[in-house]
């Protein structure tokens, strides 16, 4: 996965301060908003919490990957939030969630397309990689990390 053409660096954040899963999902669809011309944030929040309602998309050691679809886009785009303080988000480890990759979808998605998802599960998966992302102290290197781990994925 070329995460670069998912993931711009301006939709990485770092430290950010969310106290529940619906500030977490606020801040994330305030990113995601940017993703594409008729990307509206409030638009974005409402799927992604009705995506949570079927199921919650916490995978279990401090990770959470909220996704969806969206009108207005060509292709997946994707934000990163590395929380200064972990939330619950329901995950079935009982483990509060700290670092949070959203996904959006074109509403008409190819397989391809759908395939990022579980790109970015396998992505997140990494305990190395997940290690790393705590111990970031910026957004850039967020963004550098995700973007090296991505790299490994495809060679």
């Amino acid at each position: 996965m070329d995460i670069s053409e998912i993931l711009e660096p301006g939709r990485v954040l770092g430290n950010v301060e969310a106290r529940s899963k619906k500030r977490a999902l606020e801040i994330l669809s305030e990113l995601l908003g940017h993703a594409g011309e008729e990307c509206v944030a409030n638009d974005i929040f409402e799927n992604l919490v009705q995506r949570e309602k079927l199921g919650c998309t916490a995978l279990g050691r401090g990770v959470a990957v909220p996704h969806g679809r969206s009108p207005g886009l060509s292709g997946p785009a994707a934000a990163f939030v590395k929380l200064h303080e972990p939330v619950d988000f329901d995950a079935a480890d009982g483990e509060r969630v700290d670092l949070i990759f959203g996904l959006l979808v074109p509403e008409e998605a190819t397989e391809n397309q759908s395939a990022a998802l579980a790109d970015v599960t396998r992505l997140m998966a990494d305990a190395t990689l997940r290690g790393s992302l705590r111990e970031a102290t910026s957004s850039s290197t967020l963004y550098q990390l995700l973007a090296d781990a991505a790299d490994r994925l495809t060679t």
